[in-house]
């Protein structure tokens, strides 16, 4: 049986938490990449803004989807945290700061009197949407095109890719 030798094993000590401070510096390095939040559709609207200002007068607060989707769900549907959390693939820690960050836009807007635009974010849509450049109307893929009343003309050219799938 080899003896015990202390200067070795303080050798491989010092490797071993040197090898783990080199992954953890690693880790800091290279934040986790962030997860789609799973949304069912976008918003029917692109935005709001206050009566009585011109659009060109008015500066912008973003909304971006994730955050649209956090208030429909909570407030409008009125889920509890855990089922918007599981909706949206997302965890409830994760689900409580983007409806933090919701709330925090639309409150600057609502006060310093800005128009909110809602747009961006990290998200994922079931399929692909498309808006109307003519009326805004939402279409849920290229098959589910067909002409409305408000628009003169007909054509796949007229429709703006909400997201990217």
């Amino acid at each position: 049986m080899r003896k015990f030798d202390f200067n070795e094993h303080k050798f491989i000590t010092m490797r071993i938490f040197a090898l783990s401070n080199f992954i953890n510096f690693q880790s800091l390095l290279m934040p986790r990449p962030k997860q789609f939040r799973k949304i069912d559709a976008p918003p029917l609207m692109q935005g709001y803004k206050p009566f009585g200002i011109p659009r060109s007068e008015l500066e912008t607060v973003i909304l971006h989807f994730d955050e649209y989707e956090a208030i429909r769900l909570l407030d409008y549907e009125g889920l509890m945290q855990e089922q918007a959390a599981e909706r949206m693939n997302v965890s409830r820690p994760t689900l409580t700061r983007i409806y933090e960050n919701a709330r925090k836009s639309m409150a600057k807007a609502f006060v310093e009197g800005k128009m909110i635009l809602i747009e961006g974010g990290n998200v994922d849509f079931e399929k692909q949407w498309f808006r109307c450049n003519r009326c805004y109307k939402l279409v849920d893929g290229m098959e589910n095109h067909i002409p409305c009343k408000n628009c003169k003309s007909f054509s796949n050219e007229e429709l703006t890719l909400v997201n990217k799938k």
